[in-house]
């Protein structure tokens, strides 16, 4: 099988050579509407109008409001001929038909579906095809005082079992509390939290048809694991604010962020300071800091990753042909130019040109993060913690994702029932099978 830069060559000559006759222009709806990030992309539009003589318009669209408008646009035959989407449009939109799956997946056999990681390209599965292709994403991370649990002789904290270790082992308020879990209700952090740790434990509130899962038993398991969260954590309302406070201020064991707080580790901003010593610009916290990405639970001994993904959709409306090339530019030439856009939240889902190469993972470890101050990732962080954080790509998962059950699984999300009852079972109102039927009978209770 010829490579895939081969392959890439091959295209875009052959798109060069008859461009002079047949130059089309399409459109892209982007979600990167920030003025910096549609800089970047027009440099790579620019790009791949200087490769092939196509010329991309780059229209920003909210993400929240890209469902109506893709919605009316599908209506009026007016679709942009490529969608920047995240995993929770993909399916959906591919079921209403307004994609082209056959495009996708000839796009993913193209660049070699076997470069990208698993967990996004499963998310994107539907009947043996993949229907959008995924540019990047991010896991949730278990952020922890990798100095502290190797003096202490303890385990890295990617299951259960280790998790609780290290809590009996450090948690020694208020000098260092064990966790900084989540126990304010309205924030949607506490249900991040307990959707993280549920893949874990291989619990989903829906079943594979839609309906709500009735057997407790590892519903029961992350219950268990969440009262000694909290038990182990300041008393209060908390959320990510004072999770990350105490993490800089070196008062916390553990605790579960995005990867937004890779720069601020690394001392790159200045609202999120760094105050475990007298220099807020320190990398000592960074070099100290340990991260996990995939945690196993009683119920799925796999391990699992709780994931935020983009992809990019080829409507059913597009010119086919150029719109493929483009996604496959955005994912080859210009592959670093889209990841530089944020790289704290774009991990790469395509580590390489193809099977076991690195290279794009090596050029994302490269790139500036910071707000105040800028370094690359790979100044921060050695390449065992690069590899670790975007190891957690490769099983990410939500709830409902595999099962195509993610508009059930957002309303049961939305509803804020689970982080409810979890504060009532943790302020001692309810056992933690009292907690569990609860939980139960309430998501039944749903219009879904």
């Amino acid at each position: 099988m010829k490579s895939t830069k081969h392959l890439i060559a091959g295209l875009l000559a052959t798109t060069v050579l008859a461009s002079a006759a047949s130059a089309d222009t399409i459109r892209f709806w982007t979600m990167e509407v920030q003025p910096e990030r549609m800089a970047v992309q027009q440099e790579m539009a620019d790009g791949f109008q200087a490769a092939t003589g196509h010329t991309v318009e780059i229209i920003p669209v909210e993400e929240s409001d890209i469902q109506t408008r893709a919605t009316a646009a599908f209506a009026a035959g007016d679709l942009p001929d490529v969608l920047n989407l995240t995993v929770q449009h993909i399916l959906p939109y591919s079921e209403a038909g307004l994609l082209d799956t056959a495009a996708a997946s000839e796009v993913m056999d193209n660049l070699g579906t076997d470069s990208f990681a698993e967990g996004p390209v499963a998310m994107a599965m539907s009947d043996g095809e993949i229907v959008a292709v995924p540019t990047d994403g991010w896991t949730q991370l278990v952020v922890y005082r990798a100095d502290l649990f190797e003096k202490a002789g303890l385990a890295a904290p990617t299951t259960f079992d280790a998790m609780n270790a290290a809590m009996t082992a450090l948690h020694n308020p208020p000098e260092m509390y064990g966790f900084v879990a989540a126990t304010k209700i309205d924030e949607g952090y506490m249900m991040q939290l307990i959707e993280h740790l549920s893949l874990a434990t291989g619990y989903s509130p829906v079943n594979t048809d839609g309906s709500i899962n009735e057997d407790t038993t590892h519903l029961v398991e992350l219950l268990d694991l969440y009262k000694e969260l909290v038990a182990n954590s300041p008393e209060g309302d908390l959320y990510w604010s004072q999770s990350r406070e105490l993490y800089l201020d070196g008062k916390a064991a553990m605790v579960i962020w995005s990867p937004s707080i890779l720069d601020e580790l690394g001392g790159l901003r200045d609202s999120a300071p760094v105050t475990i010593s007298d220099d807020p610009t320190t990398k000592e916290l960074a070099m100290s800091t340990g991260f996990s990405t995939v945690i196993s639970g009683p119920g799925n001994a796999d391990g699992a990753a709780y994931a935020d993904v983009r992809y990019l959709g080829i409507s059913a409306d597009a010119n086919t042909e150029v719109a493929q090339s483009f996604v496959e530019y955005v994912l080859s030439e210009g592959y670093g130019q889209w990841l530089s856009q944020a790289p704290e939240g774009k991990f790469p889902v395509r580590r390489g040109a193809e099977a076991g190469d690195t290279s794009f993972e090596t050029v994302w470890a490269g790139l500036d993060v910071g707000v105040d101050r800028k370094a690359p990732l790979g100044d921060i962080y050695p390449q065992s913690v690069i590899d670790d954080i975007v190891a957690g790509l490769s099983v990410g998962d939500r709830w409902g994702v595999a099962d195509g059950q993610l508009a059930t699984a957002s309303k049961i999300v939305n509803s804020q029932i689970m982080s409810r009852v979890i504060r009532e079972m943790t302020d001692g109102d309810l056992s933690v099978q009292e907690a569990a039927d609860k939980i139960v009978a309430e998501h039944k209770a749903l219009d879904l």
